[in-house]
């Protein structure tokens, strides 16, 4: 119980700004086991934007809340997730080769492929959750949760079928994808179907949304596998961010035939 608590604030501490305690590192074995929690940290980060909407639903207009439920999200991972969005718009939208889109994605300046993405996604987002505003406050908090937990099943789900694209050891994410036990994989399954299924209690035609991502998923996958031969860390970022809208606006086309 106690390596599976360590193995849990490794991930808790890889994955967002949550202070941790100060005897957790980044131990790569450690690194390696905490992908089976990637999307527990949906559970707490979809929680976190919740708490904040909510809360702030009382003081201000339902468009500021938004906006602050958003805000709360990056700032509680960081941006991590968005930051990998942005790379992958400025590497596989300025390069042409496996070589070139790797140094690209490398660079820590943002292009104009990567701010023009984050504007387009980010309208995305709040237009989504505009609508889907209305929802009853059980669904909406079911709906963040699961949006954010279900993403992160879908990017740390290449990790289980592709490999991993660079060669260099220096690289923040390659721990996590050196090796997987059957234990990542229930794990991550469990933690990311579980919030969606509750969803679809309430209302089970919103199970249908989890087939667009699903697909959404496997395109990127295997766009990612024709360019760079595989994924990077970056596009285990990019593919949440893009399959957290997915959901978003799969809900939203299903709702308007409910």
């Amino acid at each position: 119980m106690k390596k599976e608590i360590h193995i849990f604030f490794t991930a808790l501490m890889f994955y967002t700004r949550i202070p941790c305690p100060k005897n957790i590192d980044h131990n790569p074995d450690y690194l390696n086991k905490a992908s089976r929690y990637f999307p527990f940290i949906g559970w707490i980060v979809g929680g976190i934007s919740f708490a904040v909407y909510y809360l702030s639903s009382f003081l201000f207009s339902n468009d500021i809340t938004i906006i602050l439920a958003i805000i709360a999200g990056i700032l509680t991972t960081g941006a991590f997730h968005e930051d990998g969005f942005a790379d992958v718009c400025d590497g596989f939208g300025g390069g042409w080769t496996k070589e070139k889109i790797l140094i690209i994605m490398k660079d820590s300046a943002i292009g104009a492929y990567g701010a023009i993405g984050l504007v387009l996604l980010f309208l995305l987002k709040f237009q989504s959750l505009s609508t889907l505003s209305s929802l009853s406050t059980i669904c909406n908090f079911l709906l963040f949760v699961s949006a954010h937990a279900l993403s992160r099943l879908a990017a740390i789900s290449i990790v289980f079928t592709h490999q991993y694209s660079r060669d260099d050891a220096t690289s923040k994410s390659k721990p996590i994808a050196q090796s997987y036990t059957w234990r990542e994989v229930l794990g991550a399954f469990f933690f990311g179907l579980m919030p969606f299924l509750f969803l679809s209690y309430f209302q089970w035609q919103f199970s249908l949304s989890i087939i667009p991502v699903i697909i959404a998923r496997f395109f990127l996958a295997r766009y990612f596998q024709k360019w760079i031969d595989g994924y990077t860390g970056d596009c285990l970022g990019a593919t949440q961010q893009v399959c957290e809208i997915v959901f978003y606006l799969s809900i939203i086309g299903i709702w308007k035939f409910i």
